[in-house]
């Protein structure tokens, strides 16, 4: 059988054995931290590092290039999706290589 099946399989017995008393399960608390509150500067700077122009760096994140210029400006500020793809990108310099969303072509 496939692998994803006796996983299931093993997850439901264990599950029933724990509702029985027989065994304990494991459990864990997962926390998602928060995303960042960049400022405008803080937005400006990661673009740059990418070397997208605002426009660029809007298709890349999912936005609209008037967004990107708001949040540069301190306008408007990113939110949910959008503040985790800065975030991924402020840790990783190299993660717009790892994660090409944009062909570029010579």
């Amino acid at each position: 059988m496939s692998e994803i099946y006796e996983s299931i399989i093993t997850g439901l017995k264990e599950a029933l054995a724990d509702a029985q008393g027989k065994e304990k399960l494991q459990k864990r608390t997962v926390t998602i931290i928060p995303v960042k509150q960049y400022s405008a500067s803080e937005i400006k700077e990661i673009r740059k590092k990418t070397n997208f122009s605002q426009k660029l760096f809007a298709e890349y994140v999912g936005v609209s290039d008037k967004t990107v210029e708001a949040w540069e400006s301190g306008r408007s500020h990113p939110a949910g999706s959008s503040s985790r793809i800065l975030s991924l990108i402020d840790q990783d310099s190299n993660f717009i290589n790892e994660h090409p969303f944009v062909k570029i072509e010579n």
